[in-house]
Formats: structure tokens, C-alpha cells, sequence
């Protein structure tokens, strides 16, 4: 290997991946010497990155296509702060983070119902927090030619049940991801309470519904919140495939409605909904 010209180690190394080249890259001087050609980055990142750059919330000026890939692996805010754009380092499959405000948040309008925040932990400059309401209703929307092809995602509303949270676990949420007219998946969510005494008070109170989905969550029936290393919260919402490039142009809707149980409900706080590939 060391024997070919630099062109041909690149033009290899093109057929890899970005894992691939870090790590060749520190192998010997060819390689690395090869991994700095143009036309490598350019095929790592995604098709649309001009697109991209364009609607950064700061200005981008990088001086090669590896340093723009290595910018976009770490979170990028565009569309005014609204969302949030990130390369995987390994593969440079694309992910996104919606923010609350780019959501559909059904009575998010009205502050008798919900509250718009700043919180420090945010990256996004806005939260939403239930109030109080015996309905919620979100709803996200994603394009599948804005992620990369051929890719299975999940998507993940990205969210907080605070300590004075009420009524929020007294009933299932039902999850969804439609894609086009197809409902690629549904199921039940718990969003618990992180009070212990809490929830002993409203089992007490409303007994046998909280005690059949506490058996559904044992066995994994009931989908429930996990610790993020953020410093959130994520509740699984589905999973899909992108498909090539004759679905591009599809749309992704991603949901979860707690619209069945008529009990008041407040402390849930929506940070948005994170697409990632898995």
C-alpha cells in the first residue's frame, strides 16, 4: 500500500468510512497524507450539507471538507435556533433535534394550559411546560430525504417530568410514527413520575389502572422515560426506514397524545424530538 500513488490510497480510502480513515489515517504518513484529498470529506458528508451550511444559525467558514466534517459532528443550531444538526462521526449519518417550537403542540398558544421557558440545560433557547390540561397532543415532522438513505432511525421526544408533575402517569400515551399514509408503528408510554411517594399516592387513589400498567412497563409491554447524558429524558416514539431516493420526499410524522383520560395533568416538560439512527 505504501508503494501506490497518494490518488489511489484515497480514492480507497473513499470507499470506506470515516471511522476507517481517522484510524488509517494515524497509521502511516500515505495514509495520512491520502486521507487529506477533497474529494474523501466530500463524499462523507451528506448530499444536502451546502443546504445546511446555508441555514446555520452562525456563520460556517471552513477551510477543507474535513474540517467542515468535523464541525457538523457536533451539534449545529439552524433554521433560527430552531433545530439542531449533527453528523455521526463513525458513519456521517445525519441526525436532527427538533425544537418545542418547531413542534405541533396542541394549546401550546394558550398560557393558561402551557408555559414557554428558557432553561439553562436546553440548547434551544425555548422549552415548553404543561401547566395544567386533561389533553396532550404532540406532534413532530421530518422529511426522509433530510436524513441519509437506506438508514434505520428512532425517533425520541426529548422531555422532563418535573418533581411537582401530576396525573401524568394515570394513563397510557400512545406513540406513532406514520411515514407518508403508512403507519410504520404504534405503542403505549408511561411517563412516570420521578416521586416515588407520588406515585404511591396515586396508586392508592386510582388502584387497579396504575397497577395493570405498572405490570405492562415489567413486561415490556408499556414503553417508559430514560436518563439521557444530557441531563434529560428520552421516551422511545417508534422506529423506521428511510429508504433510497424515490422515498425522499416522504414525510415523517412522530406523536405522542395522552387524549383518552380526562384527568388534569401538568409537569411534563417538552424539549423537543431527536431523530437519530440506530
Amino acid at each position: 500500500m505504501e508503494r501506490l500513488p497518494v490518488g489511489c490510497v484515497s480514492a480507497i480510502l473513499s470507499e470506506t468510512s470515516p471511522e476507517d480513515v481517522f484510524r488509517l489515517s494515524a497509521v502511516s504518513t500515505t495514509f495520512y497524507s491520502a486521507s487529506e484529498w477533497e474529494f474523501i470529506w466530500e463524499k462523507f458528508l451528506p448530499s444536502e450539507y451546502r443546504d445546511v451550511v446555508s441555514r446555520s444559525a452562525e456563520p460556517l467558514k471552513p477551510s477543507t471538507k474535513k474540517e467542515l466534517f468535523l464541525r457538523l459532528c457536533d451539534p449545529l443550531l439552524m433554521d433560527q435556533g430552531r433545530k439542531s444538526f449533527k453528523l455521526e462521526k463513525s458513519t456521517g449519518r445525519v441526525s436532527y433535534v427538533l425544537s418545542a417550537r418547531e413542534l405541533s403542540i396542541t394549546w401550546s398558544s394558550d398560557p393558561i394550559y402551557w408555559a414557554w421557558k428558557s432553561m439553562p440545560e436546553s440548547r434551544f433557547q425555548e422549552v415548553v411546560e404543561l401547566k395544567t390540561g386533561n389533553w396532550i397532543e404532540i406532534e413532530g415532522k421530518i422529511r426522509t430525504g433530510d436524513l441519509s438513505p437506506n438508514t434505520p432511525y428512532g425517533a425520541y421526544l426529548i422531555m422532563k417530568v418535573m418533581s411537582r408533575a401530576y396525573g401524568l402517569d394515570l394513563m397510557p400515551s400512545e406513540t406513532s410514527i406514520g411515514i407518508g399514509n403508512r403507519v410504520a408503528c404504534a405503542h403505549l408510554a408511561w411517563l412516570q413520575s420521578p416521586s416515588c411517594q407520588k406515585q404511591e399516592m396515586e396508586c392508592q387513589i386510582y388502584g387497579h389502572g396504575v397497577e395493570m400498567l405498572r405490570k405492562e412497563v415489567e413486561e415490556g409491554e408499556v414503553r417508559v422515560p430514560s436518563e439521557r447524558g444530557d441531563g434529560w429524558m428520552e421516551i422511545e416514539l417508534g422506529q423506521f426506514f428511510t429508504g433510497g431516493p424515490e422515498e425522499s420526499t416522504k414525510e415523517v410524522k412522530m406523536s405522542l397524545k395522552e387524549v383518552k383520560g380526562y384527568q388534569l395533568k401538568g409537569g411534563l416538560v417538552i424539549e423537543g424530538i431527536e431523530i437519530r439512527p440506530i
